[in-house]
């Protein structure tokens, strides 16, 4: 890509914390846009268990990457990664700042990274992927499992015998051009597009946090969620999809099949979904980026008002690069 790097503010960290109340803040003051960096914001019919922007907040702020394909649609990093650079070249040549946001580290890390993955595949891929499917489907995942251990060590110990999809997937490759998945994704040493980023990662003091998760479930369920779920078993989905890998959806479905009472099924979720927090907390510490901890409006205040003046260093033509971003004071 020739020309200056594209300004880019991305706001991360574990569910619950804010982020996207946050971005919206931010980009309405600014003149952004949001790209969302969750894995399961992108299905259709998933607004109230993935924690879809509102109505009124899409009305403020646009949002990319919400709702754009169906549940039965795969969707991989890969693609996750065409799309918001995509978005992000069309926001910038509008004059407009675009704000990544979103709890899936791995999307982050691929985009900012970029990352190299096998090609897609053609109608042959689709056949071998087919029948790998079946093979799953009638044996259990476990014998993918030994074959892939005799093929690629390297990625079989990387990923549970249990994962299904990363399973298929590592077969499809290996079958398709004789080569691991191993030794073909990685880090693009040339990458094709380059950002002038600054990233920040919202988190809260872990008792609040633990409120707000359990607070936000019981919103989400008072909002119909249980109803989605519904009408998605009704549309013919299971849980076994990867667009239903979400959280909460597999216990919702138990509860339509009478395993579960809602009670049980809520407590089961509430427990999932501070598990998950804590991994992506522990994800994000990987990676370069200020952690912000709010645990009042006024500090909460005080990180919009220091990410609309990193907005502005963002597109300074003197600060691409290196900003002043990497510390807060209660003067900002």
């Amino acid at each position: 890509m020739s020309g200056p790097p594209l300004p880019l503010l991305v706001i991360g960290g574990p569910t619950g914390t804010g982020k996207t109340r946050l971005a919206v803040e931010v980009a309405r003051e600014v003149g952004g846009e949001i790209i969302s960096a969750d894995a399961f914001q992108i299905y259709r019919g998933l607004a109230i268990g993935t924690a879809q922007p509102t109505a009124e907040e899409r009305a403020e702020v646009p949002f990319h990457l919400v709702a754009e394909i169906e549940p039965t649609e795969p969707f991989t990093v890969a693609d996750f990664m065409a799309r918001a650079q995509t978005a992000i070249a069309d926001i910038a040549a509008r004059g407009r700042l675009p704000i990544l946001c979103g709890g899936t580290g791995l999307y982050v890390r691929a985009l900012l990274r970029h990352f190299s993955f096998p090609p897609a595949p053609g109608p042959e891929g689709r056949e071998i992927r087919a029948r790998l499917e079946r093979e799953a489907e009638a044996s259990g995942p476990r014998l993918l499992y030994e074959r892939l251990i005799q093929v690629d060590p390297l990625y079989a110990a990387r990923i549970a015998p249990t994962d299904a999809r990363r399973l298929i997937r590592a077969l499809e490759v290996w079958e398709l051009t004789g080569a691991p998945v191993s030794s073909q994704s990685g880090v693009d040493p040339s990458p094709a597009v380059r950002y002038n980023n600054a990233t920040y990662l919202l988190t809260c003091p872990r008792e609040m946090l633990r409120r707000r998760l359990e607070e936000r479930i019981s919103q989400m369920l008072a909002a119909g969620w249980l109803e989605e779920v519904r009408g998605l078993r009704e549309a013919g989905l299971t849980p076994g999809l990867p667009a239903l890998r979400a959280l909460g959806y597999a216990e919702l479905f138990t509860v339509l099949e009478g395993r579960l009472t809602l009670e049980e099924a809520a407590a089961a979720i509430s427990l999932a979904t501070r598990k998950y927090a804590k991994r992506q907390f522990t994800w994000f510490r990987r990676d370069p980026g200020t952690w912000m901890t709010w645990d009042s409006p006024a500090e909460f205040d005080l990180f919009r008002r220091h990410l609309v003046r990193v907005a502005g260093w963002l597109r300074s033509a003197d600060r691409l690069e290196k900003g002043p971003w990497n510390s807060l004071s209660s003067t900002d």
